[in-house]
């Protein structure tokens, strides 16, 4: 299952995620509401990012490397 990573390009963190997992999937919640509201349903409306999904574990935040 692959690794999904919501954010923003533009967020330094969002970048730093990906960069650790350059084989994720990037989905820009600025780009699309109904990605938004995806993200808000997995994050039980916290509107932090990056969100990133692995193995259907939801993950708030990145700070490795930082």
């Amino acid at each position: 299952m692959p690794i999904v990573i919501y954010g923003k390009s533009t967020c330094p963190h969002t970048r730093r995620a990906l960069d650790a997992h350059p084989d994720a999937r990037f989905v820009d919640v600025l780009m699309a509401p109904a990605d938004l509201e995806e993200m808000l349903r997995l994050t039980d409306g916290q509107r932090r990012i990056p969100v990133i999904v692995e193995d259907g574990k939801v993950s708030i935040g990145f700070n490795r490397g930082s």
